[in-house]
């Protein structure tokens, strides 16, 4: 998500929205990838930089700041508007100039401000060139390290869920199992700005696992034989920050690190290591959901179920038995029929259910229970306890 300042100030959120190349440091804001001409008539891009106050508002004056060469027209003389000299503003921007362009009635917001300095500074090189643009949607990295993501999510911005995605946000959640399933739980989850993801999973990621998980990974990245919990946590420190690899199993323990979550998906298969988690989350009123997945071969076609089974904050009797379907009975699970898209399936399922819980999706019936049948085609769900 963007900086909270742009949330809060629509004139900011509408340069944001637009595709401008919009960045907060501190009480400033930074407008980059301003194209203009030189005074040899090369087409250049700078950053126009405008005094915010702590609600985003700007400071309501004919004055902003730039850095950069001077723009100039197309002969090269320098554009008319009055300028000043390089100053340093503080917290590592030094500008090179100051510009004052008044207009009659003053700027009305800062959506004015900034777009009317835009094009005073552009058109020269935009009648040039008209494919120019100050829209370049290039990624900023966001350098505060109390943001969760490493650079703007803009597809929530551009859909205008930003406070729906914020519902999310105070959680440290917890994927017990990084097989098929749960790797693409993690994919889904680290998309979205939840506090902290923790992942706990003593096996190695291996050449199979390669098949069944979000991702591409090289030859060179498998001879390394990483712990899955190691593996993820690299691949998904590209985007996001506070991933925090365990790389063991929960067992009876060490069960008590899962105290301090918010919620954990359960995905693993090891029907007594499930019943160490389910008796300490049921216990200590943490919420769940356990994932299942089923497949057999009949002659020469796959058939079987995936299954979420969603915990609230009161206890469900017997869960670790009704969350089994009677796998065990098949042994279906343990034969390791596993295809990427079942998984894939399976983690969407469990996710989708995780924010209806947490009011990001409606949740009419609010089911505790869903079984997708393959060969059907059907989903079956249900809210016993």
């Amino acid at each position: 998500m963007p900086h909270p300042l742009i949330n809060l100030n629509p004139e900011l959120k509408k340069l944001f929205d637009e595709g401008l190349v919009v960045e907060i440091q501190q009480s400033y804001l930074l407008v980059h990838d301003i194209p203009y001409l030189n005074s040899i008539g090369k087409v250049k891009k700078g950053t126009l930089i405008n005094l915010l106050d702590n609600s985003g508002e700007s400071a309501m004056d004919h004055q902003i700041y730039f850095i950069g060469e001077f723009p100039c027209n197309i002969d090269g003389s320098i554009l008319k508007i009055e300028s000043g000299k390089a100053r340093n503003l503080g917290n590592g921007i030094c500008v090179d100039f100051s510009f004052s362009c008044k207009i009659p009635d003053g700027y009305q917001n800062l959506y004015e401000k900034v777009t009317t300095y835009i094009k005073i500074i552009s058109s020269p090189a935009k009648s040039l060139d008209n494919s120019l643009t100050e829209k370049t949607r290039r990624v900023i990295e966001i350098t505060d390290e109390d943001s969760v993501f490493k650079y703007y999510d803009l597809n929530s911005g551009r859909a205008e869920i930003n406070d729906i995605n914020m519902k999310l946000s105070n959680q440290s959640i917890g994927i017990i199992g990084l097989g098929g399933t749960g790797s693409y739980v993690l994919d889904l989850i680290a998309k979205t700005p939840v506090k902290e993801i923790h992942l706990f999973d003593g096996d190695t990621f291996l050449q199979h696992n390669a098949f069944r998980a979000p991702g591409a990974p090289s030859i060179e990245k498998l001879k390394e034989r990483q712990k899955k919990t190691d593996y993820y946590q690299a691949l998904y420190s590209n985007m996001r920050r506070k991933i925090i690899s365990h790389s063991y199993d929960i067992s009876d323990s060490n069960k008590t690190e899962l105290s301090s979550l918010n919620f954990i998906f359960v995905c693993i298969d090891n029907d007594f290591g499930k019943k160490i988690i389910f008796d300490f989350l049921q216990t200590n009123n943490i919420p769940f959901i356990d994932v299942g997945l089923g497949v057999i071969r009949v002659d020469d076609m796959l058939m079987g179920q995936l299954r979420i089974t969603a915990s609230s904050s009161k206890k469900i009797k017997d869960l670790g038995q009704k969350s089994l379907f009677n796998d065990e009975e098949n042994d279906e699970y343990h034969k390791n029929i596993q295809i990427a898209d079942l998984n894939a399936l399976n983690a969407t399922m469990a996710v989708i259910k995780w924010k209806q819980i947490f009011n990001f999706y409606a949740d009419v019936p609010q089911d505790k229970h869903s079984v997708y049948v393959i060969n059907t085609n059907k989903i079956i769900s249900s809210n016993e306890s």
